[in-house]
């Protein structure tokens, strides 16, 4: 293996590790992560863990400045809001096609799926990240099942943000929802289009309004402490 392919494997590595800990809540949002303890933690050199924080940065999760270190990001009202309307407008048209693309095996699929997800948010006790890799492939399935795959990326790289807002006040979150994804599933697979659409609308809108209600504080966090950081696009060193 030549010293760059290692390089990139040991990035993988790292971002895998840090990607799960912030979506099972171990990372908190305004937490500082210190890429040196962070390699001697993950028994690597300082290269490969600046690589996968920086990937993770661009992403979102994470944010940084010169001389004050990384942290994972707290989020402003403003990018919540924008992230819905991205959201909205992939997943409403995945919804459409899904109504008249699905096969009927492939919506059944959706409707177990559905049962699985609504009974895991019901349980307190649930493995936090099971209940979101869960989440994230119901709605991943529905943008496969739709039969275009470049819509079906656009939407997947949206749902790794939302998954740490989801980890916030998770006492709240148990019994909250449902039948949400069984009614949803219900409305994607009546084969009508405009149903299925709006249904969709609705379960976005839905989210947003829990999502921001769960990070209020956060959000007089970010005001306070924001304007210190700012998301970068440029390699740092810490």
């Amino acid at each position: 293996m030549t010293e760059a392919a290692e390089t990139s494997s040991l990035a993988g590595e790292a971002y895998s590790i840090v990607r799960q800990r912030i979506l099972r809540g171990e990372l908190t949002m305004g937490q500082v992560i210190s890429r040196r303890k962070l390699a001697t933690e993950l028994g690597m050199s300082f290269l490969p863990v600046s690589e996968a924080l920086l990937r993770l940065e661009f992403e979102g999760l994470l944010e940084s400045r010169p001389r004050a270190g990384t942290r994972v990001r707290i989020p402003t009202i403003q990018d919540v809001q924008g992230h819905y309307i991205v959201r909205e407008a992939l997943e409403v048209q995945s919804a459409r096609l899904f109504a008249t693309a699905a096969t009927p095996e492939e919506k059944n699929e959706l409707q177990r799926l559905a049962v699985r997800v609504d009974a895991m948010a019901a349980q307190p006790e649930a493995d936090r990240y099971h209940y979101l890799s869960l989440h994230e492939k119901l709605h991943r399935r529905v943008a496969e099942c739709a039969k275009c795959p470049t819509l079906s990326d656009a939407i997947e790289k949206t749902h790794a943000l939302a998954s740490t807002w989801m980890c916030v006040a998770r006492q709240s979150f148990a019994g909250e929802l449902r039948r949400t994804h069984q009614d949803l599933a219900d409305a994607l697979c009546s084969g009508n289009p405009d149903t299925a659409g709006l249904a969709m609308r609705k379960h976005i809108l839905a989210s947003l309004e829990r999502a921001s209600e769960r990070l209020k504080p956060y959000f007089q966090l970010s005001k306070v402490r924001g304007a210190t950081y700012a998301r970068s696009g440029t390699r740092r060193s810490a």
